[in-house]
């Protein structure tokens, strides 16, 4: 059996939403022990499931526009919006309703003017050409089935001179992995590329500086591991 694209994203979409409704922080293919430690507001922090510190890798300034690709419960574009200040804005963009309901909710509850969460694929970001600073991903894109998309698209939204911090899960070359089980598409698992792969899919997509930051073992024993990418859009686009 070969699973389809629209079979993988209802799956997934169904697995967040699930998560988008709980009240504690649940099981998940990515590392949560780093909740704790991470300042926003608790209702995101419950529904976070990060791999990286994207936010940080990014070097986000005052004033800068900042989309978050797969925002979830909102935990990291709730920090962007602390470096961007007043003038500046943050967009994210999650496919699962029910998450962008909750972070809409915590948004208001905790009076975050400069959010703005819109319903939208990350294959088919829901944001104008060339008007973005700062793109960021949090373990999201390799739940993508079409990543080489993903990439072209952050690059379309993307300034020329525009920067990408993105942590994901990569696959780890001695492992196969089932890439016909949902379940681990769900877990972030049977849709993790080799790093190699993931690296060349942002090259390819026109992006320059490409620097994997660096790479730690995921809480998954199923033969991935994290990675955090920068990269920026040539200024002479």
């Amino acid at each position: 059996m070969t699973l389809d694209e629209t079979t993988i994203r209802r799956a997934i979409r169904d697995r967040y939403g699930q998560l988008a409704k709980t009240l504690n922080k649940q099981d998940s293919c990515c590392d949560l022990s780093s909740v704790e430690s991470v300042e926003g507001p608790s209702e995101a922090g419950q529904v976070y499931a990060g791999c990286g510190a994207p936010v940080e890798a990014a070097g986000i300034k005052e004033g800068e526009i900042v989309v978050d690709l797969g925002s979830g419960g909102g935990l990291d574009a709730f920090r962007a919006s602390k470096l961007v200040g007043e003038s500046g804005r943050v967009i994210g963009v999650d496919a699962t309703p029910e998450m962008i309901w909750r972070s809409r909710e915590t948004a208001k509850k905790y009076e975050f003017s400069n959010v703005d969460f819109r319903l939208g694929e990350i294959e088919h970001v829901p944001v104008d050409s060339n008007s973005v600073d700062v793109a960021i991903s949090n373990c999201v894109i390799n739940l993508a089935p079409d990543k080489g998309l993903v990439f072209r698209e952050v690059y379309r939204i993307l300034k020329p001179g525009g920067r990408l911090a993105v942590s994901d899960e990569v696959a780890e070359c001695t492992v196969k992995l089932d890439h016909k089980d949902l379940n681990a598409w769900t877990e972030c698992v049977a849709g993790a590329l080799p790093e190699d792969e993931y690296v060349n899919l942002i090259k390819e997509a026109g992006f320059r500086d490409v620097e994997v930051k660096g790479k730690t073992q995921s809480c998954c024993s199923q033969g991935v591991a994290s990675i955090t990418v920068t990269a920026s859009k040539p200024k002479n686009t």
